[in-house]
């Protein structure tokens, strides 16, 4: 379910007056997402996304996260473009709510991924942190190392209920990260959820850089150590495919090579992303359903991923050459 507000005729014909937009031919609710109201628009002037941000995000930020998509866009990459409405603005609003249009984005996301997927994507992200270099917003990172004390507390015996064995680990995690995590990696804007379904492809080519809602200020190579975790692992979650890992790798290193520190910080950053997601989906899994229809993720999917991640010796064991 991601239909939360269904706008009506009139609404609805306010907000694409605004836009600039006539003729509509189709608007329907698109059955994708979960934080938000998604639209798909049909009108004479093309294909687009409306969204109507829920209270998952808050308008204050909406002019850095739809400012990072518009730049991008701008650079030649496949994200969706923010259509301003006539008076130069990128929301609206409805039922105290922003709304904001996007241009449609042709392309499926990749349910199993490929190897040349993984190339393809890893390039993508490259291209993205240098598009973004220089962009005038900033944000911090909110689920960042300096917050996974805060998402552990109290939550120890229902991980352990989960998976015997994991609390202990966990409590060395923060540990380590307390004392060794990096601080002088090069620093951007980094999409921070760059999992299989916010990529579209066509083919084997990108063609769609999709949800920026985690998009903040961060180590570039912290962005290569998520997609480390969300490409790379078999579905057990256990086995990490050295085969995806290095063509992500290398991918990314045909734009923007890694430097020698950040190879050497990747195993670490690649288990903190790993206990990053632990630990938010951990959160979502304690938490009652408020009635709408969504399946929770479960949190062991990455316990396997954590283990692999203290184990690893450098970045060879994730492909780099």
């Amino acid at each position: 379910m991601a239909v939360y507000t269904e706008p009506t005729d009139e609404e609805l014909e306010v907000l694409l007056r605004g836009w600039g937009l006539d003729g509509l031919r189709n608007f329907k609710g698109i059955a994708e997402g979960v934080q938000n109201s998604n639209f798909l628009v049909e009108a004479a002037q093309g294909r687009f996304i409306m969204t109507i941000y829920e209270k998952s995000v808050a308008l204050e930020d909406l002019p850095f996260y739809l400012g990072l998509t518009e730049r991008a866009a701008n650079a030649g990459l496949p994200a969706a473009r923010p259509i301003r409405t006539q008076e130069g603005q990128v929301v609206q609003m409805i039922r105290g709510k922003p709304t904001a249009l996007c241009s449609f984005l042709d392309g499926v996301s990749s349910k199993r991924p490929p190897a040349s997927h993984a190339r393809a994507v890893g390039a993508a992200l490259a291209q993205l942190h240098q598009a973004l270099d220089g962009f005038d917003l900033a944000r911090p990172n909110d689920l960042g190392p300096d917050n996974w004390a805060d998402l552990w507390k109290g939550r120890s015996r229902h991980a352990e209920a989960l998976e015997p064995g994991i609390a202990s680990a966990i409590q060395g995690d923060l540990e380590r990260f307390k004392a060794d995590w990096p601080i002088d990696l090069p620093r951007g804007i980094i999409h921070a959820d760059l999992f299989p379904d916010n990529v579209l492809f066509l083919g084997d080519a990108v063609s769609g850089l999709i949800d920026f809602y985690f998009a903040c200020n961060d180590f570039l190579a912290y962005d290569v150590a998520v997609m480390l975790n969300a490409w790379c692992f078999e579905a057990n979650g256990r086995e990490f495919d050295l085969v995806k890992g290095r063509a992500l790798i290398s991918g990314y290193e045909s734009v923007r090579p890694l430097s020698a520190a950040e190879r050497a910080a990747l195993p670490l950053l690649a288990r903190g992303a790993a206990l990053r997601f632990f630990l938010t989906r951990l959160v979502d899994w304690m938490t009652p359903m408020d009635g709408a229809l969504v399946r929770k993720k479960d949190p062991r999917d990455y316990a396997g991923r954590l283990a692999f991640h203290r184990a690893a010796r450098d970045a060879s064991d994730y492909g780099a050459p």
